[in-house]
Order: C-alpha cells, then sequence, then structure tokens
C-alpha cells in the first residue's frame, strides 16, 4: 500500500468514526515518514491536531502542519484531492488560529487568521470555500471580541 492510501484509510478510519484508531495508524505512518515528505507530513499533522484530546499537542501538530506546509510543491497535494496546494493554507491557518485562541494566545490567534483571510482567496468558490471563510471570518470576530489589538 502508498503512503497516501495509508494515510486515506487512516483518515477514513478516523472520520468513520474510530478516532482512536485512526490515530493509532496516521501516528504510524508519521513515524515511517521521511523527513522530506513535506506534503504527507502536512496532511498527517493536520489530521493528528484534529484528533489531539491536549489543547497544546494539537497547537504542535498544527504548527507542524504549517512548516511542513511551507516546502509543499503546488501539485503535491493531488492524490489527497486537492488540486493547488494553495488551497489548503487558509484551513491550516484557520485551525492554529482557533487551538491559538483557545490558548488565550490572542496576538498569535489574530495573527492566523489575518494570514488566513490574506489567503482565502486561494479558495474555490464552493461550500467548502465558504466554510472555510466563514470559519477565519469567526476566528477574527472571536479574536476581536477578546478585545485585542
Amino acid at each position: 500500500m502508498s503512503q497516501w492510501a495509508e494515510i486515506l484509510d487512516a483518515i477514513s478510519l478516523a472520520l468513520g468514526g474510530e478516532r482512536a484508531a485512526g490515530q493509532d495508524r496516521l501516528l504510524t505512518v508519521w513515524m515511517s515518514s521521511d523527513d522530506k515528505q513535506h506534503a504527507e507530513r502536512c496532511v498527517l499533522a493536520h489530521y493528528l491536531a484534529d484528533l489531539e484530546s491536549d489543547l497544546s499537542a494539537e497547537i504542535s501538530w498544527d504548527e507542524c502542519a504549517l512548516v511542513e506546509f511551507a516546502e509543499v510543491d503546488n501539485d503535491a497535494l493531488v492524490a489527497v484531492g486537492i488540486a493547488a496546494a494553495a488551497a489548503m493554507a487558509p484551513s491550516l491557518h484557520l485551525n492554529l488560529g482557533d487551538g491559538y485562541l483557545r490558548a488565550g494566545r490572542l496576538a498569535e490567534a489574530r495573527h492566523q487568521a489575518q494570514q488566513g483571510l490574506a489567503c482565502s482567496g486561494q479558495l474555490g468558490d464552493d461550500g467548502y470555500g465558504n466554510l472555510i471563510r466563514a470559519g477565519l471570518d469567526r476566528l477574527m470576530a472571536q479574536v476581536e471580541g477578546a478585545g485585542t489589538s
């Protein structure tokens, strides 16, 4: 089985209600991944963050996903249905910003919301794009409501 197939299988397992088993499989793939497999590691970290119950670990995975994303070639995520990698950036910023907000790290949350909004033009004009844009708008409103400048 290819690494992408293993990743997609683990994600399906987690999203299908078997969170712990999916998380275990994603961690196994992570441990076997090469540090030059940026696209795979970005996706792995993105989903591992979503499966974390500990906020600081979730934030660490989200930070890792963004670090890996910086090295992802634009066509490297086609295997997971993302035609242009740039379209993943707003979601990565949204997730990290939300974690920072929940941790009380308001300046960092604001920065992530701003970064996500700045690249939200990469999103399609579809349900997913609208969902991420609305999430970024909500995040910014929550940060502003918390009184940051």
